[in-house]
């Protein structure tokens, strides 16, 4: 429940409306693409973290796989990406909210949900897994309602509703309408969807079993999740013209279901993506926090981040949250780009994290005692080899794609960074041992 909470978010209910956008029908193998990459990267994630669990998950396994210097870049990047979700998610929440409550603004609704999220992180680690069990499961029931109602619809049963047959995925342009250009801008942004699911990973080492429950949820979640995320893609783009204005401004479930006439069905999906945020927006909290705890136990930070008060890293959950409440000046002083900046920001960090893991898998396994591998990736080393060479296709699209070179830009430059910085933590390590 953790991976599908940590993972269905503003990325799926928001984001993919800018994908539909941009690549019409297609948007469907843009996921189905990007899927089969993040099942790659989970399964060599699963791996690693069943035979060695760690809280600070595939950073420890780059450390111990490449050097310290690595661990230090993977993970604070990751730390960084899940910081800036923070803000992202909760900007998103609170302009439904003001979407209701017009007038109210909407810095206060970012400030009100960091101020919950914060508190119940700052609690008890058991409420970070009463929140996300419940939130995750109104989330997960909600999208398969949504696929049921939408099959029915497209199968001409629903009442009220003709079936659209083939019109949405061949009119309007044809499947690709804007070519492969906008294929691409929809694979990006279907790969940043995708980003948050290695939470389970961090949460694993804190579970009563560890070894089992990473190996469970990997092989579970993966496949769950290409089926929420292909599927509903599929029944919106068959149900909805791919060019109608409320896919991006109401959102793209709101909009397939306000398009079948169910009443209030709108409104409705609008509080599942209101709680599907929240939800979110609490998973990265405690996964930022958990890998700031680990990162600084390993001498890879500020150690006053280290210290625990019954059992919960106080102060790394604050440092977390701190750039969540930095967005509600960012609201207020900004609220019409905020959003689309922060998206900007973290756009490519994820395929760093991944870039690091598939390197981590290649090494480690070698390493790794059989007995251990109680997750085994498919067809090693090849489908890892596949799998970094797809990431590198990835990297490639976006420096020659406008709409996406600077989401690459920010994500080199603070990669460049965090390695020169971990690199000469490192070799200030060695030298004063």
């Amino acid at each position: 429940m953790i991976a599908l909470g940590g993972v269905i978010g503003a990325g799926l209910f928001v984001g993919s409306g800018r994908g539909i956008a941009a690549a019409g029908p297609s948007i469907v193998l843009a996921y189905a693409a990007s899927g089969l990459l993040v099942m790659l990267v989970m399964r060599m994630l699963g791996e690693m973290s069943a035979a060695h669990p760690a809280s600070g998950s595939f950073s420890v396994h780059a450390e111990r796989a490449i050097g310290p210097w690595a661990g230090f870049t993977s993970g604070w990047s990751y730390w960084f990406l899940l910081c800036m979700g923070v803000g992202l998610e909760g900007i998103g929440a609170a302009q439904i909210m003001t979407g209701w409550l017009p007038g109210t603004p909407e810095w206060a609704w970012v400030a009100l949900f960091m101020a919950m999220f914060c508190g119940a992180n700052l609690a008890a680690v058991k409420n970070f897994g009463e929140f996300e069990f419940w939130f995750a499961a109104l989330k997960v029931g909600a999208i398969v309602v949504f696929l049921a109602i939408g099959a029915l619809a497209i199968a001409g049963v629903f009442p009220g509703a003709d079936a659209p047959g083939t019109s949405n995925l061949t009119g309007h342009g044809g499947f690709m309408p804007n070519g492969t250009e906008g294929l691409i801008i929809g694979l990006l942004a279907s790969v940043l969807a995708y980003g948050g699911l290695e939470t389970v990973t961090i949460a694993a080492a804190e579970s009563e079993r560890p070894v089992q429950g990473v190996a469970s949820a990997v092989r579970t979640a993966m496949w769950r999740i290409a089926v929420f995320y292909i599927g509903s893609m599929l029944v919106i783009v068959t149900l909805v013209p791919w060019n109608d204005e409320k896919v991006t401004t109401a959102g793209p479930y709101v909009a397939a279901l306000d398009h079948l006439g169910i009443p209030a069905a709108g409104q409705i999906m609008n509080v599942v993506v209101l709680i599907a945020l929240l939800s979110a927006m609490n998973a990265n909290i405690y996964g930022s926090s958990r890998m700031a705890l680990s990162l600084v136990t390993r001498g890879q930070g500020p150690r006053s981040l280290a210290r625990i008060s019954s059992g919960i890293p106080r102060r790394a959950v604050v440092a977390s949250s701190a750039f969540g409440f930095l967005c509600v000046l960012l609201s207020y002083w900004r609220p019409d780009d905020i959003f689309q900046w922060l998206l900007n920001m973290i756009g490519a960090v994820i395929l760093v994290v991944w870039t690091f893991t598939a390197i981590s898998q290649l090494i480690l396994r070698r390493r790794t005692d059989p007995a251990k591998l109680v997750v085994k990736m498919w067809a090693y080393p090849l489908l890892t080899r596949v799998a970094l060479a797809a990431m590198a296709v990835i990297f490639v699209l976006m420096a020659l794609e406008p709409a996406t070179r600077s989401q690459l830009c920010w994500t080199a430059a603070l990669t460049l960074v965090l390695m020169a910085i971990g690199y000469l933590r490192q070799r200030k390590a060695a030298g004063t041992s």
